[in-house]
């Protein structure tokens, strides 16, 4: 008999395969295998454990099993194909069995009959009936029938590793050679060997179906099945049951459909893949499957027409892959970059916004640019700024960019709307509005088509300085993910710097005007301390000068008259405004007064637009405030600030004023007029002498000796002199704001 001969009785290897994808269970098809790829019997499959598994080579890794002698001998080595170690191991991980525990701890009876119901159903499925009588015994014949024919394994080997007793039982496996095999046999003998020829060791040949079932039994992500004609499921393999969760009883004769997601279904998905693989003799495409448990699945499917020898279409070969982990990575790797992507824009914002505002000249154009700059990358599709006033609640100015101011009040939620006037931050506070001012859902699909929009979400945040806020911005975006913690602390960064700029750019528009508009306002209101006091005691104060110690904390130098210091710093004391409070002199017309004010007071608000306080006298209840601008400054925003802060001012008068400019030349004149000869030789004499250097080049001692006169002398000319200079410098007896300007 030849080697293409085969006995009908016997197991071939398309039947084998057939057995295996009948396989409902892991454990049914590692029976099948132990049986039909290594030769053990029921009674030694009961008895093997983990432990019995050697690992003899390392690279390339090989594997032995020592099988027990269930007979009471010494026992036998099995030899264990890879694919089978690792199947072994994988399901004596997932039953959690530990290295003594049987793999199967049932009776070699039970597994005579496991086998037997694979056979069965093997029959019925792929309608095979000699399949029906397939035994354990069968499947150790196709051992010994494949390694003998198909991987001509020496057959010494395979008696031992398949324990038989004698070659008896291997007989009918070994063939009476041809002619042509005798000749290829000895063929080495007339080779010629030594140096220079190598001897050819052929091996068996590895067919393509061995090749793809062992990479299907690697991994459970990869599964085959096979289709009919129409699309319907006619060969079902354990991978893809592994995969899909159906057993092959169940899921044989149903339509590829099934596997698909109710949407790709209704789109007609399933059938538009088949068809494109039909007339494009294949198709590739991703894609969402739907497990047993209705879970979905991420996967590439290969779709490929299968056609016989007359080129008649026959059905479909689908190879799926199961991709969700790297399509989870690849979403959450989008999902970073457009984070990021994001981020970088608010950035680009950001940055935009403080290179407007050292462009920016005035208070219009600050506001004007900032929207602008917001909305110039994707972070921002609009943004307006509105300067709010106190009494009216509506805006007198609104700057916007990327919608028509009159569009903005449809995006306004309608709480927003009916808020109270803004109040100065506190301290310890976010300077964002309020909570309702972020991530506030809005509706734009009412007919607002001129800003492109569709949903969204809104913030608003203050621009402030110190105490005083000039008004709100507000920015719409369609992000996902917007104005999260981080971009919060940036929105009120933003208002910070606009407010700031705000108030520089007012503070150098007064320096540089030649003309100049002298305002008088009245405060009657109560919130500052000043007023109260003034009318609980009926005592006069009058303002010597304003020292700036933070953004939010100032020293307040005072004349009073009318009341003792004593009453004053009582109710100071209870005012949580005033953080502390001295007597500086005491003369006969009244008392010098210091306070330590923190938070927000007229003359400090006015200083904060750009306003120099000239004058400020507080009597009967009423702030008297002397002050001056530029010309071209908004007295309405100025008046409209005042009033926000302090609902109860007004503007008295107004008058237009040129800048007394003095030169430096007029300065020195003024100061020599005011000072000694001898207070002017002691000044030069320590400042030459190196007596105001740090460290000090002279003491005073050495300067009084050089000058031939007492160190306490030397100390009154000097301390009178300097008193002398700051006063000039300051231009005012009292200390007030310097008027004058030095060229």
């Amino acid at each position: 008999m030849s080697l293409e001969e085969t006995d009908p009785s016997e197991l071939t290897r398309d039947e084998y395969e057939l057995l295996l994808d009948a396989a409902e269970t892991y454990r049914e098809a590692l029976v099948v295998r132990l049986c039909g790829d290594v030769g053990l019997r029921p009674t030694e499959l009961a008895a093997i454990t983990v432990d019995d598994i050697d690992q003899v080579r390392i690279d390339p890794p090989r594997y032995l099993i020592r099988v027990p002698d269930t007979d009471g001998g010494s026992g036998r080595t099995a030899y264990l194909p890879t694919r089978v170690e690792r199947e072994l191991r994988r399901y004596a991980r997932s039953n959690g069995l530990t290295t003594d525990d049987r793999i199967f701890p049932v009776t070699p009876r039970r597994l005579q009959m496991l086998v037997s119901d694979v056979a069965d159903r093997a029959s019925d499925l792929f309608d095979q009936p000699g399949l029906a009588d397939v035994s354990t015994g069968d499947l150790r014949s196709y051992f010994a029938r494949t390694a003998l024919v198909e991987h001509a394994v020496n057959p010494r080997v395979v008696k031992a590793a398949g324990g038989w007793g004698s070659f008896e039982a291997l007989e009918p496996y070994l063939p009476e050679p041809t002619d042509a095999e005798i000749v290829d046999a000895f063929e080495d003998v007339e080779r010629p060997s030594g140096p220079g020829h190598a001897r050819s060791s052929g091996g068996p040949v590895v067919s393509d179906d061995s090749v793809i079932r062992l990479l299907l039994a690697a991994s459970e992500r990869y599964a085959l099945l096979r289709l009919d004609a129409d699309g319907y499921v006619e060969r079902w393999n354990r991978s893809a049951a592994s995969m899909f969760g159906y057993r092959a009883g169940a899921i044989v004769g149903t339509h590829v459909s099934t596997f698909y997601t109710d949407e790709a279904v209704e789109e007609g998905v399933p059938e538009r893949a088949l068809s494109t693989a039909l007339e494009e003799s294949g198709h590739e495409h991703d894609g969402w499957r739907v497990h047993k448990d209705g879970t979905e699945f991420r996967v590439t499917e290969v779709i490929s027409p299968l056609r016989d020898d007359q080129g008649r279409h026959r059905g479909f070969a689908v190879f799926v892959r199961d991709v969700s982990v790297a399509h989870e990575e690849l979403e959450a790797v989008r999902s970073r970059r457009d984070e990021l992507e994001e981020q970088y824009a608010v950035s680009q914002a950001h940055r935009a916004v403080t290179r407007s505002l050292f462009e920016s000249t005035d208070h219009e154009e600050i506001e004007t640019k900032s929207c602008a700059a917001l909305t110039g990358s994707r972070a921002y599709e609009c943004a307006w700024i509105d300067r709010a006033t106190h009494s009216s609640r509506h805006t007198n100015w609104r700057a916007a960019s990327g919608i028509e101011p009159s569009d903005v009040d449809r995006l306004v939620p309608d709480d927003w709307q009916t808020e109270a006037a803004i109040e100065p931050p506190a301290a310890d506070e976010s300077k964002v509005v309020s909570e309702r001012g972020v991530d506030v859902p809005i509706d734009r699909d009412d007919g607002s088509d001129e800003t492109g929009a569709g949903r969204g979400a809104i913030a608003r945040v203050s621009l402030w300085y110190g105490d005083t806020v000039y008004g709100t911005l507000t920015v719409v975006t369609d992000r996902a993910d917007a104005f999260d913690h981080e971009e919060r602390r940036w929105l009120e960064t933003i208002g910070q710097q606009i407010g700031y700029a705000i108030a520089a750019v007012r503070r150098r528009n007064l320096l540089l005007s030649d003309r100049v508009v002298e305002l008088e306002l009245a405060c009657r209101d109560d919130d500052s301390f000043f007023v109260d006091a003034s009318n609980r005691l009926d005592c006069r104060f009058e303002l010597d000068s304003i020292v700036p110690v933070s953004e939010s904390t100032q020293l307040y130098y005072l004349r009073l008259e009318g009341a003792s210091p004593a009453d004053v710093f009582d109710l100071a004391a209870d005012d949580p405004g005033i953080d502390d409070h001295r007597l500086v002199e005491t003369d006969e017309e009244g008392w010098r007064i210091e306070f330590v004010v923190r938070g927000s007071s007229p003359a400090l608000t006015l200083t904060e637009y750009g306003v120099t306080v000239l004058e400020a006298v507080t009597d009967g209840g009423v702030t008297t405030l002397t002050a001056e601008c530029a010309a071209d400054a908004d007295l309405r925003t100025i008046v409209s600030g005042l009033r926000s802060a302090f609902p109860d001012s007004e503007l008295v008068g107004k008058r237009e004023a040129e800048r007394t400019v003095q030169t430096a030349r007029e300065f020195r004149e003024g100061l020599e007029d005011r000072l000694t000869d001898r207070q002017v030789a002691s000044l030069r004499a320590a400042y030459f002498g190196g007596y105001y250097d740090w460290p000090r080049e002279s003491t005073a001692e050495e300067i009084a000796d050089a000058m031939g006169i007492s160190s306490p002398t030397l100390h009154n000319h000097l301390r009178k002199g300097q008193h002398e200079l700051l006063r000039t410098f300051f231009d005012d007896p009292n200390g007030e704001e310097p008027s004058p300007e030095i060229e």
